[in-house]
């Protein structure tokens, strides 16, 4: 990596984004550079990036969000790194198109998950039964299962925000069975002589031996160890959200669904069965981690006649006739 590209990955760590954000920031960083012939960004200003983004929009065709990251990481690049403020674009950021889910109903989310093995249908009866993220899900700890409480302690989510969302009690066997096995895994590597779980930068510092307390550990650990991209220790991550991806398109190829279907809509799915069994849209919000309730709201579009138990008034008109 090149002297200028350490600079901003240093600046990025010193404002604590995430690593997937600093992956992607430096990845259309590069990208801006090598569409302008190389040259340097202090040599190039608003009439080079209106035209990397006019042929990522034009000629590669991104989406909207893609085209938004780009921007991001462009302007991110020159206010804190050049310290310059770019004025006079003629992007602004794309307009989202509001999509309405994809949900799918309990026996079409059973097909699919039936067809997964495990540990990928366990995390697809998490997605669906606790209404987390994928990252959620992956990123879950031995110490975030609270068995006495049926609860899922969700560590820093979307937003870097904490919440507790229900476990289901059908999947208590299981989840305990998962965690057996993620001992076995981290009793190996301490025979090794490792054990360190995967912890956000600088936190092993901190903690140091504690990060070999199987609490820590996670509960879909990788099957492989790797060096930490940050502190240069050998750890253990977690699955990677990839494979999960990959398993879940085979199990949906093995049914008659005709959706789109990703891990994201097993989420969708939970809220949306949530309020058709008349759950009230503030639980909903709190246990999505929604900070703003019309995010939640999109689901009621979705539910339709049986929000929350609402009857169209001519339906009980009809069954008084």
């Amino acid at each position: 990596m090149s002297k200028f590209l350490n600079e901003i990955r240093d600046v990025i760590r010193t404002k604590r984004y995430s690593l997937r954000t600093e992956k992607s920031y430096i990845y259309w960083v590069k990208c801006f550079i090598l569409f302008n012939d190389k040259r340097h960004p202090e040599q190039m200003g608003t009439a080079e990036i209106d035209r990397f983004l006019t042929h990522l929009a034009v000629v590669r065709n991104v989406s909207a969000a893609t085209q938004d990251l780009a921007l991001c990481a462009v302007i991110f690049m020159y206010r804190f790194v050049i310290k310059r403020d770019i004025i006079g674009l003629s992007f602004s950021y794309a307009k989202k198109p509001k999509n309405i889910p994809s949900v799918l109903s309990p026996p079409e989310a059973g097909a699919i998950i039936s067809h997964l093995s495990n540990p990928y249908q366990l995390i697809a009866c998490i997605l669906y039964g606790s209404g987390l993220r994928l990252n959620e899900a992956l990123r879950l700890r031995v110490k975030d299962i609270d068995f006495s409480n049926n609860t899922i302690f969700v560590f820093r989510g979307k937003g870097n925000k904490d919440r507790v969302t229900i476990l289901p009690c059908g999947l208590i066997g299981s989840i305990s069975k998962q965690i057996e096995k993620s001992k076995l895994v981290h009793d190996k590597d301490l025979a090794e002589g490792y054990g360190l779980t995967s912890v956000p930068a600088s936190l092993v510092r901190k903690y140091k031996n504690a990060m070999k307390d199987f609490s820590w550990q996670y509960l879909f650990p990788s099957t492989t160890k790797c060096q930490h991209p940050v502190d240069g220790y050998v750890c253990r991550h977690h699955v990677h959200d990839s494979a999960f991806s990959k398993h879940l398109r085979r199990a949906l190829l093995k049914t008659n669904i005709a959706k789109k279907v990703s891990a994201h809509t097993f989420r969708h799915s939970f809220a949306t069965t949530l309020l058709q069994n008349g759950s009230d849209i503030r639980t909903v919000q709190t246990l999505l981690g929604h900070s703003d309730i019309r995010t939640t709201q999109i689901y009621t579009h979705v539910c339709g006649s049986q929000f929350a138990g609402t009857i169209s008034p001519l339906d009980r008109l009809t069954q008084s006739i």
